[in-house]
């Protein structure tokens, strides 16, 4: 009985884990860039005395699904996508270097080009600023340029900087608790001028919503058989309990 229990628990728990996961794939059906977090478990055998039919659920891996979203065009000139492969770098709020595929961008009070959430762009040399009354374009190899709108006449386009491309192993990847991704190491990635910019364009997210909702149905059906399981247990525990007390 013991060993049901413990067996069933630990199925239980886990059911409720990818739960979570899933429901924070659902909650972001709609969120620019977003990548499918995967939960992965292992099935372990019980070491013990009797046979060994009884396993138990630990955590194996926790990753990223990092296939491409969908192109939905904005025309936005400030808005950009990432092509196949490949990331944004940006500054995260301590600082660090890491990496995101949402290309929705903003000019900052500041002028610097940034997130929409407040994130500024890595250039290749230092963050990127926007002079006043600029009206800027984006070239696909992350090129930054920018027209001064206060002339009559159209003047010269002006380079102002390059957003920072990378594109390192997905495998040396991991997302932080803010949503961006870093390298495992804790060491910027290089910069990869192969990665390319669709302009005007935002990628969706690759979360299936009928998928995860299919999947939320089989993880509660999972969870009613866990917990049918515990309550096997316990009848079998009061059966056993009166069976005791005859003698």
């Amino acid at each position: 009985m013991d060993r049901l229990i413990y067996t069933a628990m630990t199925g239980a728990r886990h059911i409720l884990e990818q739960q979570a996961t899933t429901s924070n794939n659902l909650a972001n059906v709609t969120t620019t860039g977003f990548r499918a977090q995967l939960d992965s478990f292992r099935a372990v055998p019980v070491v013990s005395e009797g046979l060994p039919t009884r396993t138990f659920v630990v955590d194996s891996t926790v990753g990223a699904d990092f296939r491409a979203g969908p192109i939905e065009t904005t025309g936005r000139a400030t808005d950009v996508a990432v092509r196949d492969q490949g990331w944004i770098a940006v500054q995260s709020a301590d600082g660090s270097e890491a990496y995101t595929r949402n290309g929705s961008l903003k000019v900052s009070e500041n002028g610097l080009l940034q997130t929409q959430s407040g994130l500024t762009l890595i250039g290749d040399t230092g963050p990127i600023a926007i002079p006043p009354n600029t009206e800027v374009a984006i070239g696909a190899d992350g090129t930054v340029s920018g027209i001064d709108t206060n002339q009559l006449q159209p003047g010269p386009t002006n380079v102002l900087g390059r957003i920072k491309l990378v594109n390192p192993p997905t495998s040396g990847l991991v997302r932080g608790d803010d949503g961006l991704f870093r390298q495992q190491s804790g060491q910027p990635a290089a910069a990869d001028a192969t990665v390319r910019l669709a302009d005007g364009c935002l990628e969706g997210s690759n979360v299936d919503p009928v998928d995860a909702m299919v999947d939320m149905i089989a993880l509660a059906r999972s969870f009613d058989t866990q917990m049918s399981l515990l309550k096997n247990a316990e009848n079998n525990a009061a059966k056993a309990t009166q069976i005791l007390a005859l003698n």
